[in-house]
């Protein structure tokens, strides 16, 4: 994702952050921060609840009810979380590769995380151990962390540190239990919805199981919407809306998938496909998009291809800088082609992945043909017909 940035890796799975992950952490910093009394309440009533008749559970707040170090807390908290966020989608991607998945990679965001699998069209007997793996680590965190908590109230006797270890692990507890439930729920694109699809798909097609579990996940995001107006919650909108784009969007790409299904590169590719050297003036070449109402051309030296030049090049550059540029001084070097008989579907994942709207054909080492996104959305028109 060109928004994210590399921050390792773990078991072979790049790891990324978004952009809008350095939102939460000082955000939610400050809302644990202000908030102590009321996060205090929610930890002892929902701990006394379950553990009460063994142990009733206090949380000394002296240590960090005030000043600094409740904002110090929240941050570790929200850290914490996200910690937990990352094993829940770690949980998902060793999964998905135990039965033979490629893992590009995980990507944090505000909201949570996201495990990018190469899963081609989904078979319901893998979806549903992989989904329900990242709930059920959630569970497991959650677990943990709430015997954590109780061991500390009960073993140690400096309640200052009992306490703030109670809170910290207690509210770390109850997190990664409100993730395992949340993620349960039936609708995409939470891991929920696509346990839904997966059973439905044992008695049904699966783009029938998929519209059903799509039109359920956003008859959620209603009832969420609803709620967010009436409680006057920005947050709920924000996830209402999330659900129900993430609902939208696995539907039309599964209706993409099965309509796209006997569709090769080759069948659709655009040909004779106009070339450039690296020598031509940018100048040039955008006069070329204009005549030829093309907004992307491969780049060829000696034969060979060696990069692409896309309006969105040109647009990176300077207006005045461009007049002495060349196609070489802007284009995108290493581009992904694809052989003629590789599925339509490989097409468009790989543009939706690089954010790239033309991909170069090749045949033997020559440059045959160009895909384009708008090539791969009139065929899927045609076949909607």
């Amino acid at each position: 994702m060109n928004s994210s940035f590399r921050i390792g890796s773990l078991f072979g799975v790049p790891i990324y952050i978004h952009w809008t992950f350095l939102i939460v952490i000082p955000l939610f910093a400050w809302i644990i921060g202000t908030q102590i009394a009321i996060t205090v309440g929610l930890i002892t009533n929902s701990y006394n609840f379950v553990f009460g008749w063994l142990h009733p559970f206090t949380v000394d707040t002296s240590f960090f009810a005030l000043g600094l170090y409740s904002y110090i807390l929240g941050a570790l908290i929200s850290i914490g979380l996200f910690v937990g966020v990352l094993i829940h989608e770690m949980a998902h991607s060793l999964v998905a590769r135990k039965f033979g998945l490629k893992i590009n990679n995980i990507t944090l965001l505000i909201f949570g995380g996201i495990s990018s699998i190469e899963e081609g069209t989904p078979d319901p007997g893998i979806e549903l151990p992989v989904a329900l793996a990242g709930p059920l680590m959630s569970l497991v965190i959650a677990v943990i962390c709430s015997g954590i908590a109780y061991a500390a109230d009960v073993a140690i006797t400096d309640r200052v540190v009992a306490g703030t270890l109670v809170f910290f692990f207690g509210y770390l507890g109850l997190l990664n239990f409100i993730l395992f439930v949340f993620n349960l729920l039936p609708a995409f694109p939470m891991d929920g919805g696509r346990v839904l699809r997966a059973w439905l798909a044992k008695s049904k097609p699966l783009p029938e199981a998929t519209r059903i579990a799509a039109n359920i996940g956003k008859g959620f995001a209603v009832i969420f919407g609803i709620f967010a107006i009436v409680t006057f919650s920005p947050i709920l909108i924000i996830i209402a809306v999330f659900i129900y784009l993430g609902a939208s969007q696995e539907s039309n790409a599964m209706r993409y998938k099965f309509l796209l299904m006997d569709v090769t590169v080759g069948d659709m590719m655009s040909k004779p496909v106009i070339s450039v050297p690296l020598t031509m003036p940018v100048r040039e070449v955008v006069e070329l998009m204009y005549g030829s109402r093309h907004l992307g051309f491969p780049v060829v030296d000696r034969g060979t291809l060696v990069g692409m030049i896309t309006v969105a090049d040109v647009h990176k550059m300077n207006p005045l800088d461009r007049e002495a540029m060349q196609v070489r001084d802007v284009m995108s070097r290493d581009p992904v082609s694809l052989p003629p008989g590789a599925p339509v579907e490989d097409a468009l994942r790989i543009m939706s992945v690089q954010n790239i709207g033309h991909i170069p054909v090749m045949e033997n080492g020559e440059l045959i043909g160009i895909v384009t996104r708008e090539d791969i959305m009139k065929v899927i028109e045609l076949k909607e017909m």
